[in-house]
């Protein structure tokens, strides 16, 4: 448990030091939400297996290069809590693939229709 407390608080200190990043993300995400549920016919349903496909190919990026990025390797993943960290950012990655991926498809594929 205190692994897992250890990662919350590594985590929470790398957003505040890049968190005018995260808040540029942020709108940016919103803008293109925005876009998206204002066009009047967005083809969310069309977009979504192409922006998960994005989103996993984004987490397999991840995975592989994280390590690399933290002067570290996939060797040096001893321990199941850095198996499960490396995990669960290279779905946090993916995630966020798919959230603006997602939206921008379904606002290609609704000017198709047109």
């Amino acid at each position: 448990m205190y692994e897992i407390w250890l990662v919350m608080n590594i985590v929470w200190e790398i957003a505040l030091g890049i968190w005018p990043l995260l808040a540029a993300a942020a709108l940016a995400w919103v803008v293109v939400m925005a876009l998206a549920l204002l066009r009047p016919a967005p083809g969310w349903r069309a977009g979504l297996p192409l922006a998960l496909g994005i989103g996993a190919v984004a987490a397999a990026i991840a995975f592989f290069a994280v390590p690399s990025l933290t002067k570290s390797s996939l060797g040096e993943l001893a321990y199941w809590v850095d198996w499960a960290n490396l995990l669960a950012v290279a779905l946090g990655f993916g995630a966020a693939a798919v959230a603006f991926a997602w939206p921008l498809l379904a606002l290609r594929r609704s000017s198709r229709a047109r």
